[in-house]
């Protein structure tokens, strides 16, 4: 390798670990402010199609796929309709901390 492409390949190295930092802090970041909830697991309970539950909150379908997913945190109004939707209490639908596993395996 020639002197002046082992220097580039150093600039590129360089450049790239501010980057991979960046990008570790920012999903820190996300997870810190995650609010983890049973949507899909109530929903599949209760055999209500994301389109169904859209429609009964007054939101978007995709909405519903979001917050599943966890890419999209909820208004307290709109946490607040989806555990009546659902007739739980607000704490059984979302939390701060993950929800423990059931089934096999779950602790």
């Amino acid at each position: 390798m020639s002197l002046a492409a082992d220097r580039g390949a150093g600039r590129a190295a360089s450049r790239s670990q501010p980057d991979v930092a960046v990008e570790a802090a920012a999903d820190a970041g996300a997870r810190a402010d995650a609010v983890h909830n049973r949507v899909a697991m109530l929903r599949a309970e209760r055999r209500v199609s994301r389109r169904e539950l859209a429609d009964a909150l007054g939101v978007h379908y995709q909405t519903i796929g979001y917050l599943e997913r966890g890419e999209f945190n909820p208004s307290l109004h709109l946490a607040l309709r989806i555990a009546r939707f659902f007739e739980v209490p607000l704490e059984f639908v979302f939390s701060l901390d993950d929800f423990p596993r059931i089934g096999p395996g779950g602790h």
